[in-house]
């Protein structure tokens, strides 16, 4: 598969303060990257970086090979990198159709498709954004990132607020989205089980560092290497 998304040498934070230390990262098209962590670990703020979203404080951010512009959100999003924010940047005031109508980019998926995806939205279309449940409102945040194109999907906390039940029906999305061989995935999750079901690949970030990064198969077998990676050992 062809390598899309790289960080060499990424140092993240605000300012002067630093968030994360030196990370290198490589995800290939079809895979989905699990970043896992304590809270306060730098999770969010490596995406946001990522996404160009804050600028890096050093080091670089490649997409196919092309190095992204350091703090211009647009430049990397017109590229590829599509960001769904813990608090899902919704247009509460517009329609579920209005908010993935609004995202979609020429050509690209259409609400049927949007529909096949998520069965629970197709009932809802004529709601306002600011209506529907928490979990219809993950539903709706990943559609508008699926229907931008994504070549890099980042989702961040998509359990945040949801019944573990309604984050097991959207993880089955997450990897039809990486299988479809066009995107890499990079989600971060604080339910470690079911993120490293669907994820190829794990990362634990603790105060900052990587502390772990592997299989998640493997990890999914070893709880006590990843009990000693959140904590720091």
């Amino acid at each position: 598969m062809t390598v899309n998304l790289e960080a060499k040498q990424l140092v993240g934070g605000y300012g002067k303060i630093v968030a994360f230390r030196p990370i290198d990262l490589t995800l290939e098209a079809g895979k989905v990257l699990a970043v896992l962590g304590p809270n306060g670990a730098g999770k969010t703020t490596l995406l946001m970086t990522l996404a160009g979203l804050l600028p890096r404080i050093s080091g670089d951010v490649l997409l196919d090979g092309k190095s992204m512009a350091s703090g211009r959100p647009s430049t990397s999003n017109k590229a590829g990198i599509v960001l769904v924010p813990d608090n899902r940047a919704l247009f509460t005031g517009l329609t579920v159709r209005e908010n993935i109508e609004i995202a979609r980019l020429p050509g690209e998926k259409g609400i049927d498709d949007i529909v096949d995806m998520f069965p629970a939205l197709e009932k809802r279309l004529k709601i306002k954004a600011g209506a529907l449940s928490g979990g219809e409102q993950q539903m709706l945040a990943m559609a508008r990132g699926i229907v931008q194109r994504p070549k890099v999907f980042l989702i961040d906390e998509m359990s945040m607020g949801l019944a573990p039940l309604i984050v097991e029906s959207l993880l089955p999305v997450v990897r039809r989205i990486a299988d479809s061989g066009n995107a890499s995935v990079v989600l971060v999750e604080q339910h470690v089980g079911l993120a490293l079901e669907v994820a190829d690949d794990a990362m634990v970030l603790v105060h900052g560092d990587v502390s772990l990064h592997g299989p998640a198969s493997e990890l999914r077998g070893d709880p006590g290497r990843l009990e000693a990676a959140y904590l720091g050992e």
